[in-house]
């Protein structure tokens, strides 16, 4: 089996770059040589192939998917390429070859303090691939790049996903609270009606009930732009919003994603407590995504009086497997080293005294609608101890049209829903999230929306199943998920480490620092259809 030049189309009118391709590889298969042949195109703009003994053969379309279009980096800019270019696993051993000349010939200034970070998506993918436990693979990854690399500490994302979670939580509380104050109650009230309305038709069905239209107050509280929520953990979904979708921005949560708060973490606290500048710190995340490394490369992430970014580069899980090939080495077999270092979700479980993995409840796209549904069930309603992945008295599950559009809704005693949150992954979901929004037609408080289909453990960086793992890619992708749900859940309000770590570092959640290092921006990309090279970013 082979593959042939890139097919090119060429006639495209997506205004990023003058000349823009979408390219997408055809697959060949090889068959006997018949000789030299012809193509034919009807009127119909159909192709047939014409063979040397005057037979035709009708050629197939070679067609360009959504799938295909949000696999290929076709919609990245120059100025960004040149950014995922500096992000490479080439750019990483650059820095350790300047920190071995540094120490040879005694420049310290020279010299670079190389901190890595590893998502618990990534760790889930590794131990998938190669049969061990995340808590098998975080060991082994330490020592790679602590001990075969030469790096110096060895993070885990997962630790400032409760720092992102904490910060998600409290912004869609401000929020539900904002939307309440200013009208929201009667807009609430009227959906209400509607669902108690909608109810009495679905009983009976020859009986149309009349619904009550919302009033002009309430129509204007809907196009308000507290609700819904929409996550921001996901870069692919913010790129795509920048750029096709400014009205939407302000829905976008504004807490940094979990990779942005290690970058803050490093940056800011890390190196205050390790007397440095954060210059002189070299952080690599390890990301199930590609489009990590663009979520990096924002400016909003950029730190102009030390000229460094929080994130200086992101390796996604294949990358780093890659140069387990290269270097030959495997990991199924290699040395496990301490995990010795501060912000790593690990511990002694309390009832056997073994070492385990901690992370956060939920799915693999970081549990934040899981989260986020019970402390504003708890905080706002008062209606503790419940689980949006559990069905009960106070969760209503419901299933979408597809497996990637999931309901909950948290019911009160007297039968009202008080919240409704929703999934959404993959761009079909995602659009019809968006429509929704600007017809005024979304009922939903909040949507964790996630550009890949199956969330975070199907990221495009995550590594497929072997050749001798007979699975096809729905079920794998389903068993990336069921790794990454073994690591037990604790709630961030159960982590001391981090309640400490909130109280020195940020203080005061409600102050100007607090924001600047725990939230962020968006900017809508303005297009300018004449000169594509004026395009504003």
């Amino acid at each position: 089996m082979a593959f042939s030049s890139a097919l090119v189309l060429t006639d495209l009118n997506d205004y990023i770059a003058p000349s823009q391709a979408c390219i997408k590889p055809v697959e060949v298969t090889k068959s006997e040589d018949k000789g030299q042949t012809e193509i034919k195109v009807d009127n119909e703009g159909s192709y047939y192939e014409i063979t040397q003994d005057g037979g035709e053969e009708k050629l197939e379309k070679a067609s360009i998917s959504l799938d295909d279009c949000l696999a290929c980096s076709g919609c990245v800019t120059s100025a960004e390429s040149v950014l995922i270019s500096m992000q490479s696993q080439e750019e990483l051993f650059k820095i350790l070859e300047q920190n071995k000349i540094a120490l040879e010939q005694n420049k310290p200034e020279d010299y670079l303090t190389i901190v890595i970070s590893i998502s618990p998506q990534s760790r889930a993918s590794f131990a998938a691939k190669y049969r061990l436990t995340p808590l098998q693979v975080h060991h082994r990854l330490v020592y790679f790049f602590k001990h075969f690399l030469g790096a110096h500490h060895v993070f885990d994302t997962s630790f400032t996903q409760d720092l992102s979670l904490v910060e998600s939580a409290r912004e869609f509380n401000d929020r539900f609270k904002h939307y309440m104050q200013h009208g929201g109650e009667a807009l609430e009230a009227a959906k209400q009606q509607q669902d108690l309305e909608k109810a009495v038709e679905d009983g009976k069905p020859k009986v149309r009930a009349r619904r009550r239209k919302p009033n002009a107050t309430e129509e204007a509280v809907s196009s308000q732009q507290d609700l819904p929520m929409l996550a921001s953990s996901c870069p692919g979904w913010v790129c795509y919003a920048e750029k096709t979708h400014g009205e939407i921005l302000p829905f976008i949560t504004a807490a940094k994603s979990p990779q942005q708060m290690m970058g803050s973490l490093v940056k800011d606290y890390f190196a205050k407590k390790s007397g440095l500048t954060p210059n002189q710190i070299y952080h690599v995340s390890i990301m199930p995504c590609y489009d990590k490394k663009l979520e990096a490369s924002r400016p909003d992430f950029f730190l102009e009086s030390y000229e460094t970014r929080e994130v200086d580069c992101v390796l996604t899980t294949s990358e780093i497997d890659k140069m387990f090939h290269e270097k030959n080495l495997d990991l199924a077999t290699m040395t496990e080293s301490p995990i010795d270092d501060m912000f790593n979700k690990v511990g002694l479980d309390p009832a056997t005294g073994i070492e385990t993995s901690y992370g956060v409840e939920g799915s693999s796209s970081g549990g934040a609608l899981e989260y986020l549904f019970a402390t504003a069930a708890r905080d706002l309603f008062n209606i503790p101890h419940i689980k949006a992945t559990e069905s009960s008295s106070h969760v209503l599950i419901k299933i979408g049209k597809n497996a990637d559009v999931k309901e909950y809704f948290l019911v009160a005693d007297d039968g009202r829903i008080l919240l409704r949150f929703a999934t959404a992954y993959g761009f079909r979901n995602i659009q019809n999230i968006v429509r929704k929004i600007k017809t005024g037609k979304c009922n939903y408080h909040y949507v964790e929306v996630m550009a890949c289909p199956g969330g975070c453990a199907n990221g495009g960086g995550q590594l497929p199943a072997e050749s001798e793992q007979v699975i096809n890619a729905k079920d794998w992708v389903s068993h990336v998920e069921s790794i990454y749900q073994t690591c037990q859940g604790v709630l961030p309000e159960n982590n001391e480490i981090i309640k400490n770590i909130y109280n020195e570092w940020i203080i005061d959640p409600n102050s100007e620092r607090a924001h600047q290092l725990l939230r962020t921006q968006y900017h809508a990309v303005t297009q300018n259809l004449g000169n594509p090279l004026a395009t504003k970013w």
